[in-house]
């Protein structure tokens, strides 16, 4: 059974374990489905469809997606939400789609699919996704994670952690301060973190 960290020095720990234990975490063999919102505002620049994975083990603190922890959670993943999916991100004014958890790369080989005819039908549109996990370790997989990762223009990354979630520096569509947009194509080819500078909007809280 988990339970939350009640100090700040268990806090501090829960947080570099789970960063520790992501390492080792298996993806997930059937993916379920916690929403998919079409043409909001919240997760990217641009009007935007999100589709919001089920499980994630990082329960952070404070998550605002909590039901979305759970393995089980939600609906089955279908060909006809696939295409619909397409059909929404091929309408003009839709800028691309977000990956929201959860946590999406436990479940990259299920989204590769579908990434990947993005890229091949719909190739002005963007893909972004939001992680528990670091752009570091993101690095050490030779699996799907890693394909999924070099499909994405922008990765927000890390653990939401509640402390960070400061206002005054927080990242446009980030959720605590921590979290970095970052530019995924520029930091493949530099071979280091490149942040993505992102649109401001006004009133853009984050996650």
């Amino acid at each position: 059974m988990y339970r939350a960290p009640n100090t700040p020095a268990e806090r501090l720990t829960t947080i570099a374990r789970a960063d520790q234990r992501s390492r080792t975490w298996a993806q997930i063999d059937v993916m379920r489905i916690a929403d998919y919102k079409p043409f909001q505002v919240l997760d990217g620049e641009g009007l935007r469809c999100s589709l919001y994975v089920s499980y994630c083990p990082f329960h952070c603190l404070g998550c605002y997606n909590k039901a979305a922890q759970k393995k089980g959670y939600g609906f089955a993943y279908t060909a006809e939400l696939e295409e619909r999916i397409l059909r929404d991100l091929a309408e003009p004014h839709v800028a691309g789609l977000t990956l929201v958890g959860g946590e999406p790369f436990l479940s990259a080989k299920h989204l590769l699919g579908l990434v990947r005819r993005i890229r091949t039908e719909l190739p002005g549109k963007t893909v972004w996704s939001y992680s528990g996990y670091t752009w570091e370790t993101l690095q050490i997989f030779d699996d799907e994670r890693r394909d999924l990762l070099r499909e994405l223009d922008v990765l927000i990354d890390g653990q939401f952690i509640a402390e960070e979630r400061d206002e005054a520096r927080l990242p446009t569509f980030a959720g605590s301060s921590n979290q970095r947009l970052i530019d995924v194509p520029a930091s493949l080819a530099d071979g280091v973190v490149v942040d993505y500078e992102a649109a401001v909007v006004p009133g853009k809280t984050g996650r």
